[in-house]
């Protein structure tokens, strides 16, 4: 069932990627294309809880991240 996430992204200067409400898929997952050779900064909010990640999109990195949980 899709659901709707506050998310706010930013890269390792500091701009921000996106501020604002994000829908996931059906499948529960949000689905984001960003550029290769960066590193980010993510937090997602939904119903009182909070995740905070960073991640990066070098070669080596990995494409799906699925261990953010909200708590």
């Amino acid at each position: 069932m899709e659901q709707e996430f506050d998310v706010y992204m930013e890269d390792s200067e500091g701009n921000i990627i996106h501020d604002g409400p994000m829908m996931s898929l059906e499948n529960g997952f949000i689905d984001l294309w960003l550029p290769r050779n960066e590193t980010y900064q993510i937090s997602i909010m939904y119903d009182g809880k909070m995740v905070e990640y960073e991640f990066s999109t070098f070669e080596n990195d990995r494409t799906c991240i699925t261990t953010m949980q909200l708590s």
